[in-house]
């Protein structure tokens, strides 16, 4: 039996993926990541790289993506904290092209996201600070880099925090509106 379940988004390819924690009196222990259980429910990504970051209440970090022929998957978790995790479809064949999903995540709900190839991705912190990891099915390649404002008018994201307590990188700052932005998903 699978220790782990997949919930639908709506979005082809775009998965919460909820693990089961078992817990006492010492504490819990869960399985985050299990290739064999995921390969069970259809999803045959073998992951080569692990992320993590932290941020304080308000940081923002995106919308990123990385470009073919290096695109890359990823599996998204909060470690501590909570944050509101935001993507953006980018893959023009797709009857969701340009459209948003949003998922309030914590380290509490013991959820993962699965973000595949052909997004844009993003999160803001809405606790004090967050802790992040995710694993990506390719290297970081710099070159094939790219990314869309977060204020991209065309998007109007609701970021759950007022854009006055939100804190940007200057290079996130200076990303294309996704109707001028490069990417070739």
């Amino acid at each position: 039996m699978s220790k782990v379940k997949l919930i639908e988004t709506g979005f082809d390819d775009l998965f919460i993926i909820e693990t089961f924690k078992i817990g006492d009196s010492r504490g819990y222990f869960s399985e985050t990541y299990n290739y064999r259980d995921l390969k069970s429910l259809g999803i045959d990504i073998r992951f080569v790289q692990d992320n993590q970051s932290r941020s304080m209440r308000g940081v923002l970090r995106g919308l990123h993506y990385q470009n073919a022929p290096h695109a890359q998957t990823k599996m998204v978790r909060v470690l501590s904290g909570s944050i509101l995790d935001v993507v953006l479809d980018l893959r023009k064949h797709k009857s969701t092209f340009g459209k948003i999903f949003q998922l309030e995540m914590s380290a509490e709900k013991n959820q993962q996201f699965l973000v595949p190839k052909g997004f844009a991705h993003s999160f803001v912190v809405l606790s004090e600070s967050a802790e992040i990891l995710y694993k990506t099915d390719d290297f970081h390649y710099p070159e094939l880099e790219g990314g869309i404002l977060f204020n991209d008018l065309d998007l109007n994201i609701d970021w759950k925090i007022s854009e006055n307590q939100i804190t940007v990188s200057d290079r996130d700052k200076k990303h294309p509106r996704l109707k001028d932005a490069n990417f070739n998903f």
